[in-house]
Formats: C-alpha cells, structure tokens, sequence
C-alpha cells in the first residue's frame, strides 16, 4: 500500500475540491530514469538546473582517464536521489507557495485514496431550490371549470 500526502491551495480548494492534488509517497521511476526532465515538469526550476549541472560534471568525469567510476556514482546518485526525495521535494515546495496540507491516506492507488478522502471531506452544502406555489388560483375571467380540459383525464380519474 502507498501513501498519498493531500494539498489543498490556500483559501479554496475548488467547487468540487477540483484543485486538490494528491502526492504518492515512494520511489518514482520516471524521476530516477529522466530526473532532471522531472524537476522541470513539475516547476522545480532551481533543483532541475542543479540537477542537469550536477550531471554534466558527471559526464565529464566520466571522459577523464580514472575517474569514470567517480562519474558513475555521482550520476548513480543524481539519478537515486531524485527518484527517492523528488516527491518530498515537490511537497515541500507546494507548502512553501501557501498549499495546505489535508492529510495523509494510505491506499493501494490514486483512486483508492481519492475515494477514501473524499468520503471523509466536508463539501458545501448545496442551497435548495425554493419551492415555487404551483397551485395558482384562477383568474377572474376563467370559465370556472375545474378539471382537465378537451376531454382530457382530470386529475381525480373521471372526464
């Protein structure tokens, strides 16, 4: 089972809590085989370009004669680092811009855990629809029939 960490924006969350967003806790493999590319997909701006700096050396290392295990392990390390801590990070980092955090929940998947949170969350209760006065009494330039007209079916069964 995973954990999902909960954020809500500052303020309001949306209608329907649309703008809510839930964070798995865990290693992220797309972060450990492209981790720079998702730093900058999820606007880590200062963390991605330190990341493709970071790799850089590394590849650097790895073309000078005797330091290519050194290469490896530094690019090894980029690559574990951000898979295991990007998460943490991008919830840091959503706190830090005013986000709120709502809980944590822990499920087999994201749609688990959206179930079991929003079964618990309050939404706002709907304002009901004013019973409008249908029975409107006749005018004073009716007929006076009471009743279906053209020969329709009256309300009490007969014509």
């Amino acid at each position: 089972m995973a954990s999902y960490l909960i954020l809500t924006p500052s303020g309001d969350a949306g209608r329907n809590h649309e703008k809510t967003r839930f964070i798995r806790d865990g290693f992220s493999w797309l972060a450990f085989l492209f981790p720079a590319f998702w730093l900058l997909w999820h606007r880590l701006w200062f963390l991605a370009i330190a990341a493709f700096l970071v790799q850089g050396i590394a590849i650097q290392l790895l073309n000078l004669q005797g330091l290519a295990p050194a290469g490896y392990a530094v690019l090894f390390g980029v690559h574990l680092l951000t898979a295991l801590e990007g998460r943490r990070l991008l919830f840091s980092n959503l706190v830090s811009k005013g986000w709120e955090e709502q809980g944590l929940v822990s499920a087999r998947g994201l749609s688990e855990a959206e179930d079991i949170y929003f079964s618990n969350a309050g939404f706002p209760e709907e304002t009901d629809i004013p019973v409008k006065k249908w029975d409107i009494p006749p005018s004073k330039g009716s007929s006076g029939r009471n009743g279906a007209a053209l020969g329709l079916l009256g309300y009490d069964g007969g014509r």
